[in-house]
């Protein structure tokens, strides 16, 4: 059931984590940052929450007015809530040098391609690309342009290449890039259309921009 617990400390820090403190409220924001979700995809995105627990943390999260349902279905961040990007994007940076939980452990395709918005420093001399990347059944647009990199939900009305494959594949390609062959051999990945384009994206996080 929800909780009204409190630190009864007036410092913003300790109000901040009244709101946002109890265990997976933070990675439910984090799977809202780049699009609206039902609640049935942030269960399939966090496997190791509760369906009963992910309700609660869904309903406290609408209470302090963090996440909101306008279309009556899926969960999105409030303005309120969306204020805690820089907040989440700095605590994943900072997250990077702890140490690995033991075991398997999950890896959402929002959290890769949070990593890869947040790193990828693409060479800016480069042709614009658009490439369509099918994660977890669902498909995103990537492009690279003027040494941007955007990401948005849904798929592009035209794309240079596509890319199908699993979060935990993605992850590996983008610190090693040598192993595109490998995947597409074993079938962990997929690609449609131009190789060089999906090479180019994935060596935009690995390789520095030129100066």
């Amino acid at each position: 059931m929800p909780t009204s617990r409190s630190y009864r400390d007036s410092c913003g820090v300790a109000r901040a984590l009244d709101v946002v403190g109890e265990r997976w409220a933070l990675l439910v924001v984090r799977e809202l940052l780049l699009t609206p979700q039902r609640f049935s995809e942030l269960r399939h995105a966090l496997p190791g929450v509760s369906s009963n627990l992910l309700a609660d943390r869904l309903r406290e999260l609408e209470q302090h007015g963090v996440v909101h349902r306008p279309d009556g279905g899926r969960y999105d961040l409030t303005d309120w809530g969306r204020r805690l990007e820089p907040v989440v994007l700095a605590l994943g940076d900072w997250g990077i040098d702890a140490p690995h939980p033991a075991g398997p452990a999950a890896l959402s395709a929002t959290s890769v391609l949070i990593f890869l918005r947040g790193h990828a420093r693409p060479d800016p001399q480069a042709p614009p690309t658009t490439c369509r990347l099918d994660l977890d059944g669902r498909a995103w647009t990537v492009r690279l342009t003027a040494g941007r990199l955007e990401i948005d939900p849904g798929e592009p009305p035209t794309a240079d290449a596509a890319l199908r494959t699993d979060p935990a594949t993605l992850s590996a390609l983008l610190q090693d890039p040598s192993t595109l062959a490998a995947a597409c051999t074993d079938g962990t990945a997929a690609i449609v259309g131009d190789r060089t384009a999906i090479d180019r994206l994935l060596r935009a996080v690995s390789e520095p921009t030129p100066a």
